[in-house]
């Protein structure tokens, strides 16, 4: 559904937006061997927005054509991981279904944007971490890091995840480590041959990336009198507490006036629930709950690793960069209702209502998508209600099953 979604849409706007007019010429500068893109960001996930381009030309469907299958992608190794983690069937579906009618999830999966690319490849990493198939779990994390520099906050991830779980063959984090690094090197000169025919010095490319990345601080916003653009930087802390987000505004010739026409904000239902579903899954973590232990260390790695970050550098950072963690809050609020539904009262009625509370849950979510999501209304509202009761339906398939394996 959430596919149909993105393709029903995926010409809208007919215009670049949100941060498209910088990747999107890149792309084409990079499509026509002309330079290596925007130069804070090693190349990839910008040759992949190149490759849409070059299939099916310089227009929507080319720029966000592998946005929308790389997001698709995701969403499937999602639920996967959070199998691979113990998390119930229920909990499992109740997560997906929740980071899919996300908005900030859903908006960086349809427009040409470097994110979607990265947070892919980490997940890809992190399944194949989570089979024990280490050498392709380095592969993945030097690939994410190719698409963007985030990606390197998967090997941190790994790195607390196996500490904490008292992994015993060091071994297999330095050949993870190492892979990662070999990947990312050989990749780098790779692309960068490829795009400009000649061979770049990787060491001096890694260090414009940094100068580049690290040059971009509040105080050179601050002193920039340029005029601001609709991307509005804010301290990672406070993500938590107000949301902010990025604007598409576009003129109407109709009406004579500007309007919104989506944000790229994380869904408000979801938003509201993230101290609430941290502080759970920190007490589960206590308990040693496997799918827990692993939503706390994904946190901790694309979320909380961004406040020393910015404390120390000053570094311009943006709501959007919350995107990596929405996973670990749909883990966490989908056990908190899992808990709820199945908690013991004698009450019948009390009872019931704790049943009803998690599809309610997802009912208003799926209304928040809808309202913020792109399209006609009764087109929208039409694919709410089937998205909501077949989601419902194996919500209740997945109940009955969990009942006959106890």
């Amino acid at each position: 559904m959430v596919l149909i979604f993105h393709f029903a849409t995926i010409m809208q706007p007919s215009i670049q937006s949100m941060d498209e007019p910088y990747y999107v010429p890149a792309a084409n500068s990079i499509l026509h061997g002309e330079s290596l893109g925007r130069i804070e960001h090693p190349p990839l996930g910008q040759s992949i927005i190149a490759s849409g381009i070059w299939i099916f030309g310089n227009n929507p469907l080319g720029w966000r054509f592998f946005s929308v299958i790389f997001g698709t992608i995701s969403l499937i190794l999602f639920y996967l991981i959070c199998r691979e983690v113990k998390l119930p069937r229920y909990a499992t579906l109740l997560a997906t279904t929740l980071l899919g009618v996300d908005t900030l999830s859903f908006v960086q999966a349809g427009v040409a944007m470097l994110d979607v690319f990265c947070l892919t490849f980490m997940f890809t990493s992190v399944w194949f971490y989570l089979k024990k198939k280490y050498i392709w779990t380095g592969v993945f994390i030097g690939l994410a890091t190719l698409a963007k520099l985030p990606g390197v906050f998967a090997l941190l991830f790994i790195l607390l995840h196996w500490v904490i779980t008292n992994r015993k063959n060091i071994k297999w984090m330095v050949i993870i480590a190492a892979t990662s690094a070999v990947t990312f090197l050989s990749g780098l000169t790779l692309l960068d041959f490829a795009i400009l025919h000649k061979l770049q010095n990787p060491i001096s490319r890694i260090s414009s990336i940094l100068s580049f990345t690290k040059s971009l601080t509040y105080t050179l916003y601050n002193a920039s009198k340029m005029t601001k653009s609709n991307t509005i930087p804010d301290k990672p802390w406070t993500w938590l507490y107000h949301l902010n987000g990025m604007e598409f505004i576009v003129f109407d010739n109709i009406r004579h006036l500007w309007y919104t026409m989506y944000d790229m904000i994380i869904n408000p239902i979801i938003w509201i629930m993230i101290i609430p579903s941290i502080i759970f899954l920190f007490y589960l973590f206590l308990k040693r709950n496997t799918a827990a232990v692993f939503a706390v260390c994904w946190f901790a790695a694309t979320y909380i690793i961004w406040i020393p970050i910015s404390l120390i550098t000053n570094r311009l950072t943006y709501d959007y960069y919350f995107y990596p963690a929405v996973g670990a809050i749909c883990i966490g609020i989908s056990l908190l209702f899992s808990r709820i539904k199945d908690f013991h009262v004698n009450n019948h009625f009390l009872r019931s209502i704790l049943r009803l509370l998690p599809p309610l849950y997802l009912g208003v979510s799926i209304l928040f998508f809808v309202f913020l999501y792109v399209g006609n209304v009764w087109l929208k509202a039409s694919w709410a209600i089937i998205l909501f009761f077949i989601t419902l339906y194996w919500l209740d398939r997945s109940t009955l099953a969990e009942t006959v394996n106890r």
